[in-house]
């Protein structure tokens, strides 16, 4: 299973962007999927997370500011972080994260990262 991230880009203090992150392979169903993030010089760090049935959890420099969503569409699962009222210190690479079973004969688990995207937020 791969994940591919995508969505970002550069906005000013205030603004608003949406990252989107697809889920690709066989899939037979999606636990959890997450968004982190790492500043220069930083750790990587967990931002958001959604599981299956809806449940959401935040980090607290981003509560009431993103919103973490998951989908599934034709197949398709899909992972949306949109996020609100940027502030400079958002500025970091953002990876998707997703966990659950594969599809297919194996129903192996699965863990798979995206490969990050690069969010800037000027003052």
């Amino acid at each position: 299973v791969q994940l591919q991230a995508s969505g970002g880009g550069l906005v000013q203090a205030g603004g608003s962007l949406r990252l989107s992150c697809a889920a690709f392979g066989s899939i037979f169903s999606i636990n959890v999927m997450s968004w982190y993030r790492q500043a220069p010089g930083k750790e990587r760090e967990l931002i958001a997370s959604c599981t299956s049935d809806g449940s959401t959890n935040y980090a607290d420099s981003v509560k009431g500011r993103f919103t973490i969503t998951i989908s599934r569409n034709n197949a398709k699962n899909t992972a949306a972080l949109q996020m609100s009222s940027l502030k400079p210190e958002d500025t970091a690479v953002y990876y998707c994260y997703g966990e659950g079973v594969q599809g297919g004969t194996s129903y192996a688990s699965f863990r798979s990262w995206g490969l990050g995207t690069q969010v800037t937020v000027s003052s």
